[in-house]
């Protein structure tokens, strides 16, 4: 038996460059029965924990850092005694939100993460922010792209830390080197398939 992708949606707030908007992020929890990932941490412990269950959780990997990926990150940590992932690049935008401590390991590109019989590789996609990552999951069919790609296309760029046309190339690049039946596991919203965000 395969592992499993777990779903949750957690609510709360996004804010950057003095706004604050409404929203819906997406919890994606990866493993098998006894040990799992968690990808990003937004707004609720115990919300991400109702879709964790009774698992270990080997990590908390951030896809990037906007303050409703990673808000709950160091408290979640502390509930689950697992370390915080993060790419480096982020580090301006993680201190926007917790100054006063730094994640625990550095997200690479190639970096591998394994869990229960699947392996995460990260693929380093910046664009929405400097060090956002997706993580591909080859054995699972499936790509978590956090804010990179969504269903209808790139993720916003425009605000402090963005770039247009960065994000463009890296989802080229590295998303678009995907197999079309890929599904794409996003932040928010729903999933869709690299086939069909191909521009």
């Amino acid at each position: 038996m395969r592992d499993r992708v777990d779903h949750g949606v957690t609510r709360g707030t996004f804010s950057l460059d003095g706004q604050t908007f409404d929203v819906e992020n997406n919890v994606w929890v990866v493993g098998d029965d006894t040990e799992c990932v968690v990808i990003d941490a937004p707004h609720d412990v115990d919300a991400i924990l109702a879709v964790v269950g009774d698992r270990r959780v080997k990590a908390i990997v951030c896809t990037h850092a906007h303050d409703d990926h990673v808000r709950v990150a160091p408290a979640l940590r502390e509930k689950v005694v697992a370390p915080i992932l993060l790419h480096p690049d982020d580090r301006p935008l993680w201190e926007l939100t917790h100054p006063d401590y730094l994640w625990d390991l550095d997200l690479e590109d190639g970096l591998v993460i394994e869990v229960g019989r699947t392996t995460l590789r990260v693929l380093h996609t910046p664009g929405h922010a400097p060090g956002a990552v997706c993580l591909y999951a080859e054995d699972l069919g499936c790509v978590f792209t956090g804010d990179t790609l969504f269903h209808g296309g790139p993720g916003a760029t425009g605000r402090s830390y963005s770039d247009a046309d960065l994000i463009v190339a890296s989802i080229k690049e590295k998303l678009f080197a995907l197999p079309d039946e890929t599904v794409v596991h996003t932040g928010h919203g729903e999933d869709t398939t690299i086939g069909a965000e191909r521009f």
